[in-house]
């Protein structure tokens, strides 16, 4: 066993992975757990607070994203334990190490809650491209793979949460920016 500067224990594995990468590996993992475990917290912060007409429907899928970032927690954890680290995984180690937005604490509204998730999970995608990348540049294809896989699965759900505020044929996001162009789609006559 031994200790990096910054306090991270590294157990003796029979993976053929150079101790540096492995440290390396291993600080992008813990990261991507921290992550993780507050956007699974901040689902659970929507999931219990949402309010409106799609309240049921809301609640099942922000309890469907929940479970399988549960998934997606463990199989980093696992990594990170496999490669010779130990998963850091309590809430308060997320708190001070996850990277993403804070979650606003006190809204209601459906589409609120699925805009702040929108944010979150943006964040979230894009730090997992980033990690594939760095897996990548270290040759770590096994560590590049879990973060492609999860990858995957976060583009997916991203992409249902996006759905979910396209009203009427125009999003949201497309409405704010340009006005004219949802008062065309309503039939009325842009200024």
């Amino acid at each position: 066993m031994s200790q990096s500067d910054d306090n991270q224990i590294l157990y003796s594995v029979r993976i053929d992975i150079p101790l540096e990468i492995r440290l390396y590996v291993i600080q992008l993992l813990q990261q991507t757990l921290a992550c993780t475990l507050d956007l699974r917290s901040q689902i659970k912060q929507a999931c219990w607070n949402v309010k409106g007409h799609d309240l049921v429907l809301l609640q099942a899928l922000f309890a469907t994203m929940a479970t399988e970032l549960d998934a997606h927690t463990d199989l980093v954890a696992e990594r990170l334990v496999v490669l010779g680290g130990v998963a850091r995984g309590t809430v308060r180690t997320a708190a001070t190490h996850s990277r993403l937005p804070e979650y606003p604490g006190a809204i209601m509204d459906g589409d609120a809650h699925v805009r702040a998730l929108t944010e979150c999970f943006a964040s979230y995608a894009t730090a997992l491209r980033t990690d594939i990348a760095h897996a990548t540049e270290v040759e770590d294809a096994g560590s590049a793979a879990l973060y492609t896989d999860i990858s995957r699965g976060v583009d997916q759900r991203l992409g249902f949460l996006a759905a979910y505020l396209h009203h009427g044929g125009v999003s949201t996001e497309l409405a704010r920016h340009d006005g004219r162009q949802a008062a065309r789609h309503d039939g009325r006559q842009a200024e």
